[in-house]
């Protein structure tokens, strides 16, 4: 065989080394180009403060959870420790929340702790519960640029009284210029029994189910959209089969084998997944823009979430409180979240 020359030698490490670089640029652009879609249910994430201008004021001083500033800033400090680890120390394109108080307790969280730095934006609505816990969704602006919102109300034609958590929606471009449409829910919950509140559902689900076919038939395709929130209801019950019926979404969290966990909060024996992230079939399904990675989907299930549960065997959810009893902990729902990535 031939030797190579002394001018090619140099050549061939100069190659080798060229590609090395352009390789290792590949994967921070595609690392960079990860956009992470969370959501979590905080667990009545309220300030210390009396509200005059509502009922329940039980998660203050003196009311009878005895929410104090200390046990507020605790929990606030859980709550963000557990986002950098859902991040993994990157900024999430999106979080949707459940079950905070105001925007008092989002601006303590956001901007006046390490994630400030992620440069995070704010979307809240004050809604109707009669609790006063809303819905929020936090976006990066490194990632998106909000181009409107608004807050979605569900209407019960046999109760014009009838007052529930807003849908919150968002319009977003991204940094390439595609459109995603993102909603955030928290569904009326089993407290007056599961049978007795599937109507309640079915209204949220109805609700939303219109205001995505009006998407639809605004652009004339199939738009990118996700949707997310704790829907009180697994994959399987009625008002989720009729929410993803058709062509236009699936349901990511149908299959619990492939989600890293087996549900998202526990009752007694039984885990179930009432969080979950829906997505347009455009999100799978496309050759450019953002794009769902493949088998993304998971439940975030870190072990400090957990606490040995000594009345029903395994493992159980640490908890800021049970009951009037307080843990310290961080909330009775687990966060799921997928990936995205630009084609």
């Amino acid at each position: 065989m031939r030797p190579l020359s002394k001018l090619k030698v140099p050549l061939l490490f100069l190659l080798i080394i060229v590609l090395q670089i352009v390789s290792s640029f590949e994967a921070v652009a595609q690392e960079n180009g990860r956009f992470r879609v969370a959501f979590w249910n905080f667990e009545n994430f309220f300030d210390p403060f009396v509200d005059s201008t509502r009922v329940y004021n039980e998660f203050t001083e003196n009311g009878s959870q005895h929410w104090t500033k200390s046990r507020f800033y605790k929990k606030r400090n859980n709550l963000y420790k557990a986002i950098l680890a859902i991040s993994e120390n990157e900024p999430l394109a999106v979080l949707g929340i459940a079950e905070i108080e105001n925007q008092y307790v989002l601006n303590s969280l956001f901007c006046q702790t390490p994630l400030k730095t992620h440069n995070y934006r704010i979307i809240h609505y004050e809604g109707d519960d009669k609790r006063g816990i809303d819905v929020a969704m936090v976006y990066c602006i490194d990632k998106l640029q909000l181009v409107y919102t608004e807050a979605v109300k569900v209407r019960n034609p046999d109760n014009p009284n009838y007052k529930t958590r807003d849908i919150l929606y968002a319009k977003f471009y991204d940094r390439r210029g595609d459109t995603v449409h993102v909603f955030v829910n928290h569904w009326p919950s089993r407290y007056s029994g599961e049978r007795e509140t599937i109507k309640l559902r079915m209204l949220a689900s109805n609700t939303l189910k219109h205001k995505v076919d009006s998407l639809v038939f605004l652009h004339q395709t199939i738009p990118k959209i996700i949707i997310m929130g704790d829907f009180n209801d697994t994959p399987e019950d009625p008002s989720m089969i009729n929410l993803v019926k058709g062509d236009v979404l699936v349901n990511l969290f149908t299959d619990g084998k492939k989600l890293g966990f087996e549900g998202t909060l526990k009752h007694q024996y039984n885990w179930q997944i009432f969080d979950q992230i829906i997505v347009s079939r455009s999100l799978i399904d496309n050759d450019k823009g953002l794009k769902y990675v493949q088998n993304s989907a998971q439940i975030f299930h870190a072990d400090f979430l957990f606490e040995k549960d000594e009345s029903f065997g395994g493992v159980k959810l640490f908890r800021t409180y049970v009951g009037p009893k307080y843990y310290g902990g961080y909330a009775d729902h687990l966060p799921v979240y997928i990936d995205l990535i630009f084609r």
